[in-house]
């Protein structure tokens, strides 16, 4: 098996500009909201996105399945792509067993069926129609014929988002397992940010059909490029600030008309004086007593608390910077040490190397100073 390389861009019906790879084995999640142009990749890769405009191409190995310079363009069927709907897509007609069978191309994949039947916890269930088997055993057996057609790509169009949790969970052990098993390369589309994050290698962040980011999931949700890419990863902790020099290595970044001044990294990336947004990780931020602590520490009160059982929404005011608010999602059971509730004061320890700052475009809006 090779790996997939997809550089696209078209107009009509979506528009796309985007480019992504993925190798053997491997598990790339296409994440963005609604709109963005996740699906209508999935389907040009697979051969499906009927449109005249589509530029660019899409390679397998040694193996072109679509380049229009050259005006190669293979049919889906030529293509040997294996694709899980999101609604499974299942013949209603056919039992569990003659969905799959029809994917199959070969006697020898004909052959392997009822192991892997066996393989996915279908054993017994061949026979049912999908009216009788239950969302997790539908979408098993969708899966099941993507594999039959032994897939050069297997393309995953949010396959978990129909299913309850406990199916769910079954599922993600076995994409774990398939990965193990078959040097194939996995895309999987995703608007779930904690299911790119357990099931993913990497993450390609895509909006109105451009991508704008490519890591791995604690890369970019730690360190997104722009603004952006911060609001569609869901981080909570977003600011503008300003970013000066300081020593070799170190910076001070100015937040809310320099009323509080950080200690930052300094990566030599930022002019000095720009002006920047930040983000910082929730889970980056230590909470002190009210009075300890020496650094880049910021006292705050409890404006909201919110239980949620083992964890708890909070809200903070900082005490320098009426216009701002930290929202951090912390341990019960932390709070409840500390012996703090709504109205109480506590300090904030922000380490230096939790803060991500990114240069703010001209003409930008300020983010808000509240959870995105």
């Amino acid at each position: 098996m090779g790996a997939l390389q997809v550089e696209l861009h078209n107009t009509t019906p979506m528009r796309l500009s985007a480019a992504f790879d993925c190798s053997p084995g491997e598990v790339v999640a296409l994440v963005g909201p609604s709109g963005s142009g996740k699906t209508s990749l999935l389907r040009a890769v697979a051969g499906l996105l009927q449109t005249k405009s589509l530029r660019g191409r899409i390679i397998v190995g040694d193996c072109i399945w679509f380049d229009s310079e050259k005006r190669i363009d293979l049919s889906p069927q030529q293509r040997h792509a294996g694709f899980v709907f999101q609604h499974y897509a299942l013949f209603p007609h056919l039992a569990a067993m003659e969905n799959a069978l029809i994917a199959a191309g070969t006697s020898a994949a004909r052959s392997r069926l009822p192991e892997l039947f066996e393989r996915l916890g279908l054993q017994g269930l061949e026979r049912r129609r999908p009216t009788e088997l239950s969302g997790g055993q539908q979408q098993r057996v969708a899966l099941a014929r993507a594999l039959a057609r032994e897939p050069k790509v297997l393309l995953l169009d949010e396959p978990f988002s129909a299913v309850d949790a406990p199916a769910r969970q079954a599922l993600y052990r076995e994409v774990a397992a398939l990965r193990q098993s078959l040097a194939t390369p996995i895309v999987l589309v995703t608007h779930d940010l904690g299911e790119a994050r357990r099931l993913a290698d990497r993450v390609v962040i895509l909006d109105a059909g451009e991508t704008l980011q490519t890591g791995t999931p604690a890369r970019v949700f730690a360190s997104p490029r722009n603004a952006r890419v911060a609001e569609l990863v869901g981080i909570q902790n977003h600011f503008r600030g300003q970013f000066h020099k300081q020593e070799p290595g170190w910076a001070r970044l100015d937040w809310g008309d320099r009323a509080v001044g950080l200690r930052v990294l300094d990566k030599n990336r930022i002019e000095d004086g720009a002006a920047v947004t930040w983000v910082v990780a929730g889970e980056r931020i230590d909470l002190l007593p009210d009075g300890a602590g020496e650094q880049n520490l910021l006292r705050c009160r409890i404006e909201e608390l919110l239980s949620l059982g083992e964890t708890s929404l909070c809200a903070l005011q900082p005490e320098l910077l009426p216009g701002e608010r930290v929202t951090l999602t912390l341990a019960s059971g932390q709070l409840r040490a500390l012996g703090v509730v709504a109205g109480s004061w506590l300090r904030l320890a922000i380490p230096p190397e939790a803060v991500h700052i990114m240069p703010q475009k001209e003409g930008a809006t300020a983010p808000p100073s509240q959870a995105m």
